[in-house]
């Protein structure tokens, strides 16, 4: 009897033991799951923290900066206009019974190269006005960034196209002014012009070309500017820094 007694006490002992151990494992498996959630959740709560209005401000503007490099790169080289129907400057559409009479009296060539010059001068003023593009960007006050960027997929632009157009105006003419002599516009509508006004009772013209090229290549470049924001809105791989992730991928979520 005491040899039975005695065993089943070393058994008893035994599986207190063994169930010790197990829960032990299980405490401590708890506790490393509860610690990768707690990790896990810290994660979360620092990528998925509420965005401030001057996050989003600081993000719409550095999507108009990216937006603003791309499209003047675009813009300058070579066809960048000539090339690109959305931003192709045309003939001047106050004088287009000038281009219509120069035609017809066999002036087609000197009529193409003219507007090939149109071009090239855009061509040439969109190598400099990254630079005013930035610096309108990055000056511009904006009060409700969520207006912005929950409004349409070029609302940052055409905020940028309200608040800027005439500075940016007043910048780019210079610019534009230097293209025109460097490309020799000018010397190419001169036989044009000079042609079309020799014609008896007609009404003369000359327009102010270098208006014409700054307006028409601010537009082109616009459009560009509006081109860019639809990618990064859309488009991920667009959103080439922490921030623009952030702040449009926050959009796309929802």
């Amino acid at each position: 009897m005491k040899k039975i007694l005695f065993t089943l006490a070393i058994f008893s002992c035994l599986g207190y033991q063994v169930n010790a151990q197990i829960n032990l494992g299980n405490l401590e498996k708890d506790g490393s799951d509860l610690l990768k959630k707690a990790e896990g959740d810290k994660k979360g709560s620092s990528s998925d923290s509420p965005l401030s209005n001057e996050e989003v401000v600081k993000g719409l503007r550095e999507a108009l900066q990216v937006a603003a490099k791309n499209s003047t790169a675009s813009a300058s080289q070579m066809d960048g206009f000539f090339k690109n129907p959305k931003i192709f400057i045309p003939f001047p559409p106050d004088a287009q019974k000038v281009k219509d009479k120069c035609i017809d009296l066999g002036m087609k060539d000197q009529v193409d190269k003219f507007e090939m010059n149109l071009n090239r001068a855009a061509e040439e003023a969109s190598k400099s006005a990254v630079d005013i593009f930035i610096n309108a960007i990055t000056t511009m006050s904006v009060q409700d960034g969520f207006a912005i960027l929950k409004g349409s997929n070029t609302a940052a632009t055409q905020y940028l196209r309200d608040h800027t157009t005439n500075d940016l105006l007043a910048k780019f003419r210079p610019i534009v002014d230097a293209a025109i002599a460097k490309v020799e516009l000018t010397k190419s509508w001169t036989p044009i012009v000079n042609t079309y006004n020799r014609i008896p009772f007609v009404e003369k013209q000359n327009p102010d070309l270098g208006d014409y090229v700054c307006k028409k290549g601010l537009e082109g470049l616009f459009k560009l500017v509006e081109d860019e924001e639809m990618k990064i809105r859309k488009d991920p791989v667009a959103q080439v820094t922490d921030l623009l992730k952030k702040v449009f991928g926050s959009v796309m979520k929802q």
